[in-house]
């Protein structure tokens, strides 16, 4: 085990999915960016900012004012959506997130789902297209939910604020479904991450760190046919032509009638070709 008795994250990836931390995953994303990265001095910090909010006996207060109260503390600590530089990489590095309170709407749902844990609230991430949201459920099943914007300073969402998110995402003629608030697993909310954050390194022309960013993914979720596409595709960018070789077969194991397949077939054959040209 990597730190003591921490997972690496190739042990995080092959736990179930009951047992995956997001939060420890986050953190051990960042070590890709910092090698030296202390993660249990990040688990630690965020550990500490709910502290507070402990013994507040919030469960006395009705689900409203138990958001409330949970992003009262998450706005005293200072954290808030990075408008004016949402691409940056740090908005998705947890250690980044804590060190500047800025962050994009997965990493600060993940600070506020810790801090409502501490206050004993029950919260989860969910995968909003588009626009990454809280649930906050009261503890009967079926019973009130809320629906909370962490990147907007954990401001409770209504329904006509809901509407608007998914318009601004999908189109005007985009309908509000119950699933689209369905809390994420662990495991979305680690993909998501390391979507957002490969597509930034890929918007800033480090393919390295974008390609290191789909080696996660991949190891979330090996049998995904798109990552597995988009992989071989960064490859190929960097030369990596057997990586990309060997992606491309799996592909076409897995998704043998996909309209994409001849011209996959075709790509496999120009590079097997080049490969023997560079031998002889």
């Amino acid at each position: 085990m990597a730190q003591g008795d921490l997972p690496s994250f190739e042990e995080l990836a092959k736990m179930p999915d009951a047992k995956l931390d997001a939060v420890l995953g986050a953190a051990l994303v960042a070590r890709d960016a910092y090698d030296d990265l202390d993660v249990r001095g990040v688990l630690r910090e965020l550990a500490s900012l709910g502290a507070p909010l402990e013994g507040a006996a919030l469960h006395r207060k009705p689900l409203r004012g138990q958001a409330e109260a949970v992003s009262e503390r998450f706005r005293e600590l200072g954290f808030r959506g990075n408008t004016a530089d949402y691409y940056d990489p740090r908005n998705s590095l947890l250690p980044d997130v804590l060190e500047r309170k800025l962050g994009i709407p997965i990493t600060l749902s993940l600070v506020w789902c810790e801090l409502a844990k501490h206050a004993g609230v029950f919260a989860r991430g969910v995968a909003f297209p588009g626009h990454f949201l809280v649930r906050v459920d009261a503890p009967a099943p079926g019973a009130e939910t809320l629906v909370v914007d962490p990147f907007d300073g954990g401001r409770i969402l209504d329904d006509a604020a809901i509407g608007r998110l998914l318009e601004r995402a999908i189109g005007e003629a985009a309908e509000v479904h119950p699933t689209l608030l369905a809390p994420a697993s662990a495991r979305a909310i680690l993909v998501r991450l390391l979507t957002n954050l490969e597509s930034t390194w890929a918007k800033r022309g480090d393919h390295a760190r974008a390609l290191v960013a789909i080696d996660r993914i991949l190891t979330l979720v090996p049998d995904s046919a798109r990552m597995l596409r988009e992989r071989a595709a960064l490859a190929l960018r960097i030369g990596a032509t057997e990586l990309a070789r060997a992606d491309l077969s799996r592909v076409i194991e897995l998704e043998p009638h996909a309209p994409d397949v001849p011209h996959i077939e075709a790509r496999l054959a120009k590079l097997a070709a080049a490969s023997k040209q560079t031998f002889h």
